[in-house]
C-alpha cells in the first residue's frame, strides 16, 4: 500500500506535462507527502485543467466509519460511559483512504467520471519493506533512467468541498481531497509488496485517456507497470 510518496517538481513542469492552463498552488515545496497531507493535483475547473492542492485521503466507506464508531462506542460501555452513538457517529475521524483497488465497488463508482479523475505528480513513491533485522522501513522506487527525479502521474480521484471530521481535534472541517488508483505489482514492485502498486501514467496518451475518456475506456489503465519500468532506489543506497 503506497501511503508515501515524493514530489520534486515545480509548478510549470507538472503544468506542461498535463496540459493544464492555470494554477492556484503558487510556489511548490519539493517533499515527501504522506496520508491527509496536502499535496498538488491536476484537475478540471470547468473546461480546463487547473494545477489545485487537495489533502490526501477520499472518504472511507461509510461502512468503514460506522463500524469504527460502534468500536469506539462499545469501548465507552464497557467503562460505564453513557453513550449517544448518533452523536459518536457524526463526529467518527476518518483520515481517509489514500488508496483505491476495488473500483467496481458502489463507493468508488461515483467517483470514477471525468469530473473527479485528477493527475497525482510524483517523482519516486513508497512501498513498505523490511530491514535485515525486519524493522519497517519504505522501499523507494522511480521511473528508470538517468534523471534522478523524473515527474509522472498517479491515476487520481479527487473530492472538492467535502465535510467531514479527519481529527477529534481539528473537528468537522470542509476540504478538497484525493486518493489514486492501485493495481498489482509489477516486478520491482512485487519483489517488496506483492499485494499492489499504484496506477501509473508516463506517457501523453495515457494522460488524455485517464482525464477525457469513458470509464469503459479508462478502466483499461488501471494495471502494472511493464517490468523493468522502475529502479528500486533504496537497493543503491
Amino acid at each position: 500500500m503506497c501511503n508515501l510518496y515524493r514530489q520534486r517538481s515545480g509548478p510549470q513542469a507538472i503544468m506542461d506535462m498535463a496540459k493544464a492552463m492555470q494554477s492556484t498552488v503558487g510556489n511548490l515545496a519539493p517533499g515527501d507527502i504522506y496520508p491527509d497531507y496536502p499535496a498538488p493535483i491536476v484537475r478540471w475547473e470547468g473546461d480546463e485543467r487547473i494545477l489545485a492542492s487537495a489533502r490526501c485521503g477520499m472518504p472511507s466507506s461509510k461502512k468503514a466509519i460506522f463500524d469504527n464508531a460502534t468500536k469506539r462506542a462499545d469501548k465507552l460501555r464497557a467503562k460505564g460511559s453513557e453513550v449517544d452513538f448518533q452523536k459518536i457517529l457524526e463526529f467518527e475521524p476518518d483520515s481517509g483512504t489514500t488508496n483505491v483497488r476495488n473500483t467496481s465497488s458502489s463507493h468508488w463508482r461515483p467517483h470514477l467520471s471525468t469530473a473527479h479523475r485528477c493527475l497525482v505528480p510524483f517523482t519516486a513513491f513508497s512501498e513498505p519493506g523490511r530491514d535485515a533485522v525486519g524493522k519497517y522501513r519504505p522501499i523507494w522506487f522511480k521511473l528508470a533512467g538517468d534523471d534522478p527525479d523524473p515527474l509522472a502521474f498517479f491515476a487520481g480521484i479527487h473530492l472538492q468541498a467535502h465535510t467531514g471530521v479527519r481529527k477529534i481535534k481539528t473537528g468537522v472541517e470542509t476540504i478538497d481531497v484525493f486518493a489514486f488508483l492501485t493495481t498489482e505489482p509489477n516486478a520491482e514492485v512485487g519483489a517488496v509488496h506483492p499485494k499492489a502498486m499504484p496506477v501509473i501514467l508516463t506517457e501523453p496518451n495515457e494522460i488524455e485517456m485517464w482525464m477525457s475518456a469513458p470509464w469503459e475506456i479508462a478502466k483499461e489503465l488501471q494495471r502494472p507497470l511493464a517490468g523493468g519500468s522502475l529502479i528500486n532506489l533504496t537497493e543503491q543506497m
